[in-house]
């Protein structure tokens, strides 16, 4: 019989030796080669990249940056220095950048010697280089003012930092509000900014002059969340001075959060009110009950637990159903059963109206 395919002639030259089952199947003309030699056939996998391993700048090259080196190569070995915690150079590049310029030098010499002198954390020598050169009026004094402000706070120098933000003000805190000076790094490398106004108050309140705080902070012109912050941090400051216009601040500052439907921001100003009429003997009621009310409507269940704990008509049963609520959050009336709320969900009515 006639083989399918018409391959019988071939056939036996092209069939599998399978003796058995346990056995390779090896067509015909190709001879087995051991593991071993296949896998040393085989092309080497490339090896994963090693970083390179961070190093200071070696010890002749510092020396020869500090004998030798410009402002510009003392500033680079200064932040070297400062990655690496290396005090010494750090201590020898200050020195050398106080001699590396002698006065005097025009105002481009002066700020980069000053700016390499805050690179290595020298914010006190950085004032001594900058009280070297007086800027005119300009673009130049500004500059001059601002870098002399970064090393009076760096310094924790209170008074010099006020006096380099209300010489940049000239004498009008609103051109404050609107300068935002850089105060650091996110955790992504971007800078972070304030407000020079916000800042100057800071300042003012670590110099011991909370009176001054309240007048800057009052200066501000930003509405929203930012002037309600401000006007409650400037009750909170004149409190112990003036509790009734204290109090009239505080109603300012909870009319703009409310306008802004910033009910968290409310609800502190409203703990802010609370505590300080506790404080004062004044009337505590008003601000408790408001603070209920709004915890209420935003289903502040937390605050709510607090308020009961305080209570002068202290209800155990009320106080155990919140504990209940908050254990059990997903639970019928749990604070979450409710879920995320959004704008459209905000109170109809302003919660924080006086009943």
């Amino acid at each position: 019989m006639t083989p399918r395919f018409g391959v019988q002639g071939n056939a036996r030259r092209v069939a599998l030796t399978c003796p058995s089952l346990l056995n390779d199947c090896q067509p015909m003309g190709l001879s087995s080669l051991p593991l071993l030699f296949l896998l040393a056939a085989a092309p080497p996998l490339d090896a994963a990249p090693v970083p390179p391993v961070a190093l200071p700048m070696s010890l002749k090259a510092f020396e020869t940056v500090l004998q030798e080196g410009d402002i510009p190569q003392l500033s680079a070995a200064c932040a070297d220095a400062d990655r690496f915690g290396l005090q010494e150079r750090l201590r020898l590049l200050r020195d050398r950048l106080m001699l590396v310029a002698p006065s005097p030098q025009p105002l481009a010499v002066v700020m980069a010697n000053a700016r390499a002198l805050m690179a290595c954390k020298a914010p006190d020598s950085t004032q001594i280089v900058l009280s070297r050169f007086g800027p005119g009026p300009g673009s130049q004094r500004r500059e001059w003012l601002l870098l002399s402000w970064q090393a009076a706070s760096a310094a924790l120098d209170q008074d010099r930092a006020v006096l380099a933000l209300r010489r940049l003000a000239d004498g009008d805190l609103t051109r404050l509000d609107t300068e935002l000076l850089i105060v650091g790094q996110s955790e992504d490398g971007l800078p972070l900014t304030r407000s020079a106004l916000d800042l100057l108050a800071n300042h003012e309140l670590a110099a011991g002059r909370p009176e001054e705080a309240v007048t800057v902070l009052l200066a501000g012109r930003t509405p929203g969340v930012v002037a309600s912050r401000r006007l409650g941090q400037a009750a909170e400051l004149l409190a112990p001075l003036d509790l009734e216009r204290s109090d009239l601040l505080l109603e300012a500052a909870l009319d703009q959060a409310a306008a802004e439907q910033a009910w968290g921001l409310a609800e502190d100003l409203l703990r802010l009110q609370l505590s300080l009429a506790l404080q004062q003997g004044g009337d505590a009621e008003r601000p408790r009950e408001r603070l209920r009310r709004l915890a209420s409507r935003v289903d502040d269940l937390l605050t709510l637990l607090e308020l009961e704990q305080i209570s002068p008509d202290f209800d155990p049963q009320r106080l155990q159903d919140l504990e209940d609520q908050l254990r059990s959050p997903r639970s019928p009336g749990g604070h979450a059963s409710l879920g995320e709320s959004d704008s459209s969900e905000a109170p109809a009515s302003n919660p924080l109206a006086t009943p």
